[in-house]
């Protein structure tokens, strides 16, 4: 399939002419600032042009020169060569690997840390990621998502400031803001800086959710905030200082590398894919309504081609769509294996500008076993950061009564993530 967005023939598309030395960049400096406002960057009116943080070379080797860095990074962590098809994924002439291209410019990179589905985002969702040696580069890479999610004392000693570069898609769940937490409050610790290559958030166009509930705090689920949080990472990072989310208050020595010529409207059509269960831009944009499968007893399409673009179980009414998940690149053991699934298939979706909980009642509503539809390890709550939810999808109430309940959650966090924006 591809991955053009199928609602995009009447969206302008971003076609990114990136050079590797692109000027001089916007750098945003938040370590000394107390009220955690932040530069925002006027968006270029007709100029089709972003430039990521990544690309901004004349504004982070200077940084980085003489000093040993350490890089959290991924298979989305590249620098973009020359302008890009966005109708070609994953081609290889248009990018440079960060960590590749550091070294090229004689920068002292001492290892990598890799986040969950490891450095080259191949492992399984939840998959224990290990560490070991990068074979092109001979570096020593770190798991994130193994033994320790926060990168030890003994780990960062060697380290005179760390890289964070990795491709978000803006919902809480998604474990790599966790990973982001985990990295400013271990440098913090050891009073080394952070610098952050910004990057496009491809559900940065909205707000939705229910506040996460301190006593829901998990890996899926750090911080007071909504299911989709409309910030970049840089942005996001920010209010993780802002807010005093650190342990005990610790605020990071950071420093944001910000994009130019963007701004939370642009349709953004991710060039790499984020993690392997999300290939393309339905699958991205689908995601945050619905990953809610991933704690019930339906699946989103895990062991498919289609993963997070259709759901089904085989307690759902037989339909005119159905599959029967088989191991696969990123799930070798999906849920209801060789089992076939009736449910529903959304490649065809509009574009969501909010959450869509109509998957989710409608699947509750018509399965012929509601007994165990919520799984009992409590994973839903989790996803949700409240049982509210759960609750209130039981007792039939409608997606217009859920939402209501959000509203002042919603009200007070747009209040804070306004302090934050580096974009429009």
């Amino acid at each position: 399939m591809s991955v053009q967005l199928m609602w995009c023939k009447n969206t302008v598309l971003l076609f990114l002419f990136l050079g590797i030395s692109c000027g001089k960049a916007n750098k945003v400096d938040v370590a000394s600032r107390t009220n955690a406002t932040a530069e925002v960057i006027e968006p270029v009116k007709n100029n089709n042009t972003l430039v990521i943080g990544a690309n901004q070379t004349n504004a982070y080797l200077k940084l980085l020169k003489g000093k040993r860095v350490g890089v959290v990074a991924n298979q989305t962590s590249v620098v973009f060569k020359n302008e890009i098809d966005l109708s070609q994924t994953d081609n290889n002439d248009n990018y440079i690997h960060l960590v590749d291209s550091l070294i090229s410019n004689r920068i002292d990179v001492k290892k990598v840390f890799a986040p969950e589905h490891g450095f080259r985002g191949k492992a399984d969702a939840g998959e224990v990621v290990k560490d070991g040696i990068d074979t092109k580069t001979g570096l020593p890479i770190i798991s994130l998502y193994g033994k320790n999610k926060k990168p030890s004392a003994e780990q960062l000693m060697d380290l005179d400031i760390v890289v964070f570069d990795i491709q978000d898609v803006g919902a809480r769940f998604y474990t790599y803001i966790s990973s982001l937490h985990y990295v400013m409050e271990a440098c913090a610790e050891a009073n080394i800086p952070v610098v952050i290559f910004d990057r496009p958030n491809p559900n940065g166009h909205y707000v939705d959710g229910p506040i996460l509930e301190k006593e829901h705090k998990s890996f899926v689920g750090m911080h007071p905030i909504p299911v989709v949080h409309g910030m970049t990472i840089g942005e996001y990072a920010q209010m993780i200082n802002g807010e005093g989310w650190l342990n005990n208050s610790l605020k990071c020595n950071l420093t944001v590398i910000a994009m130019k010529n963007y701004n939370h409207e642009l349709t953004y059509s991710l060039p790499i894919k984020p993690s392997p269960n999300l290939p393309n831009d339905i699958a991205i944009n689908l995601y945050p309504s619905l990953c809610f499968f991933e704690g019930t007893n339906v699946s989103a399409g895990r062991g498919t081609e289609l993963q997070f673009q259709i759901y089904g179980s085989p307690f759902l009414p037989k339909s005119e769509f159905e599959f029967t998940p088989q191991p696969n690149f990123g799930s070798k053991y999906p849920k209801y294996k060789n089992e076939v699934c009736n449910g529903f298939n959304l490649t065809a979706t509009q574009q969501l500008k909010a959450l869509d909980l109509s998957y989710l009642i409608n699947a509750y509503n018509t399965t012929s076993n509601k007994s165990k539809f919520f799984l009992s390890n409590g994973f839903f709550s989790k996803l949700a950061g409240t049982k509210k939810l759960q609750k209130q999808i039981e007792a039939g109430e409608s997606i217009e009564n859920i939402k209501a309940t959000w509203k002042n959650g919603l009200d007070r966090f747009n209040i804070m993530r306004a302090k934050y924006l580096l974009y429009k």
